[in-house]
């Protein structure tokens, strides 16, 4: 019998894996993923792919809520207007201390805006200030509400949908191909062309089937990692954190794997969010002009203290606005001394809207009228984008308008995508002012020849949130036609054959089946591992020598030493991972890869000889942040890594970095 999709009875049998079909296609490009940048992607590249050419998205979710926006979203957090792209540059560099690209960064900002007046003719309703002409839409003048520089408030429950309906219909118009809940779990470099990218081959998480894919050219965009760190709710929290549960650093992971080198890996985003729920904070803060305070009442942030903190980190603690990191840090600090907890204090806030109004000479009837409509905003916030949250506060019988929340930093993530810059080291635009070793090739594209990445893939440039990996995907996708058409005459040839990949896919499955009856429990078995075992102790060995939230985001050399011992140990032991369903196997290829992705964060951690981003990680015995140029041997530089697939070797290495727009 073949594989049955949920553990039942039936699972008695020895399974005939000659019973899995396995279905090979041929396309000209691909796109792995289904998130924004995914969509972006499928949305441009028919304009510029030649006549005839066959594409494909695939895609482990259904496009329609896929990806980090699939719960929906209260703001477009990336969006230029009347600013510049210079001064985005400006702000992104800030925040995450000095080492970025900016060629990537500006490129992107550039052309942004463009995505976002496109996501408001496909139907998402933009906020626009009062007083101003609701229906003149943004290309056209319209006002956005602001909540700070770069974001817009929007209606975004339906977000993801709206932005996928435009993706499909511009796949099908075009003939192209959508392969929905296809587990694509690994990249498949071309038999004859050193380091070119060739295919990919994945299996169905609905019905026992396997997929090898040969493509001119891949661009894989399948989100950040999470779940790599413990996180702080227990049992039922695992599958409550702020990041999407499935992204399992496959990105990353699979392009690592093929020889693509990345990109300040050791960066993490450790977001701060109410305790718990992990319901964000941004709209708290920049909306409702939110202030925190600690156990005591206090507002922390503008304390002798705080400044005195801030001051270590010259010049980023100096900036106009503290970077991210070091808003964590200063949290961090309060309640290490003893002030803690931290709230977020909503009473205040709301409050201070009514005091205004009533300033203003607002009557009693219109007074009540705005309070409820400041009420219905801040339920509001988090049932566009994170309905946990609204349903924890109700339970917990919090009324934001009468008493605060705590707040706290979550477990560790890595993204690229929003306050965070971990990724893969791609080329940037082919222009004058971009400096030589920022482009050795096609835009957005990796190391890999023909492999391409976008949004939380893309390293080293970070904030580009919803609207931004959406534009990048478009960017990406632009350069694979171009790639595609230079290499018209390339025929991708892979080296393994089809039935030899399926054996690989499914030998958690053979592994279980070869000795789930040797004990009474499927689920402690000496024989093999299953993926939730596993996770659990990929979560402990990170969060307690890795810098995690229990020991307060604290590693050392030693430290390091043993987790990347204990990663080797977990490595040989995945070997008999064991999967008894569809759903396990997933479960089991999203930990191989979270291992592969891990252990590349701490490698880059390890060769770091600082504490880069404090209030995301620290280093105790390098903890503080070097501004000295790697010619002078500092680390005011980014940190790269690249795995050989033919020697199975790991380097890690300094990269140069340029200022190309003036501070």
């Amino acid at each position: 019998m073949a594989l049955p999709n949920k553990p039942t009875a039936e699972l008695l049998a020895e399974p005939d894996l000659s019973k899995v079909p396995v279905q090979e296609f041929t396309y000209d490009a691909l796109i792995v993923g289904g998130g924004m940048a995914a969509c972006g992607a499928a949305w441009e590249i028919g304009k510029w792919l030649p006549a005839g050419s066959k594409a494909c998205l695939v895609d482990k979710a259904s496009l329609e809520r896929s990806g980090a926006v699939a719960q929906g979203l209260s703001a477009i957090n990336t969006y230029i207007g009347e600013n510049s792209p210079s001064d985005y540059v400006r702000m992104v560099r800030n925040d995450l201390m000095g080492i970025v690209r900016e060629d990537l960064i500006f490129d992107l900002g550039r052309h942004v805006d463009d995505s976002v007046h496109l996501f408001e003719d496909w139907g998402l309703p933009i906020w626009k200030k009062h007083g101003t002409d609701a229906s003149k839409k943004l290309r056209d003048g319209g006002e956005p509400v602001r909540t700070g520089k770069w974001q817009i408030m929007i209606n975004g429950e339906s977000y993801k949908c709206i932005v996928a309906e435009a993706a499909k219909a511009a796949l099908t118009s075009m003939g192209y191909d959508i392969h929905e809940r296809m587990f694509i779990v690994k990249l498949l470099l071309d038999a004859n062309k050193p380091n070119t990218i060739a295919g990919a081959v994945g299996f169905s998480v609905r019905e026992n089937k396997i997929h090898v894919y040969k493509a001119k050219a891949i661009m894989v965009a399948c989100g950040g990692a999470v779940n790599i760190f413990r996180p702080r709710t227990t049992d039922e929290g695992k599958g409550r954190a702020w990041y999407p549960v499935w992204n399992a650093g496959s990105t990353y992971t699979m392009c690592m794997q093929v020889g693509a080198e990345m990109t300040m890996m050791e960066n993490r985003f450790t977001p701060s969010r109410f305790k718990d729920g992990y319901g964000p904070v941004g709209a708290w803060f920049l909306l409702f002009k939110a202030t925190v305070t600690n156990g005591n009442g206090e507002h922390y942030v503008k304390s002798d203290a705080a400044k005195a903190e801030l001051a270590k980190y010259t010049p980023y603690g100096q900036a106009a606005v503290t970077p991210t990191c070091l808003r964590n840090h200063l949290m961090l600090f309060e309640m290490k001394e003893g002030r803690g907890p931290i709230y977020m204090d909503t009473a205040a806030a709301l409050n201070a809207f009514m005091d205004a109004k009533k300033a203003e000479g607002m009557n009693d009837k219109d007074l009540k009228k705005y309070w409820k409509e400041l009420e219905s905003e801040a339920w509001e916030d988090f049932l566009d984008m994170s309905v946990g949250q609204a349903g924890l506060w109700a339970s917990m019988n919090i009324e934001p308008e009468k008493v605060g929340s705590e707040i706290m930093p979550t477990e560790p993530y890595m993204l690229g995508s929003h306050s965070g810059c971990c990724g893969i080291w791609v080329s940037g635009p082919d222009e004058d002012w971009v400096p030589a070793d920022y482009k050795w090739g096609y835009n957005r594209m990796t190391t890999v020849n023909g492999l391409f990445t976008a949004g939380d893939g893309v390293g080293a440039s970070g904030h580009k949130f919803s609207s931004g990996s959406h534009a990048e995907g478009r960017i990406a996708a632009k350069a694979m036609a171009k790639y595609i058409r230079d290499n018209a005459s390339f025929t991708p040839t892979l080296k393994q054959t089809a039935e030899e990949l399926k054996a690989e896919i499914y030998k958690p499955v053979t592994v279980y089946y070869e000795n789930y009856q040797k004990t009474t429990h499927e689920m402690v078995n000496p024989n093999y591992i299953k993926p939730r075992h596993m996770m659990e102790r990929l979560m402990k060995y990170t969060d307690e020598y890795g810098g995690g939230w229990s020991p307060y985001y604290m590693t050392n050399g030693k430290l390091l030493s043993i987790v990347m011992h204990h990663l080797q140990l977990l490595r040989e032991d995945s070997e008999k991972m064991a999967a008894g369903s569809l759903h396990e196997l997933m479960r089991g290829w999203e930990n191989l890869h979270r291992i592969w992705c891990v252990e590349d964060h701490l490698r880059h951690i390890q060769f770091r000889e600082e504490s880069r981003y404090p209030g995301f990680y620290y280093r105790g015995d390098y903890n503080s942040v070097s501004d000295v140029d790697m010619d002078q041997g500092g680390w005011k530089c980014f940190v790269n890594s690249q795995y050989d697939p033919n020697t199975g070797e790991w380097k890690t290495f300094k990269k140069k970095l340029h200022n190309i727009i003036a501070v």
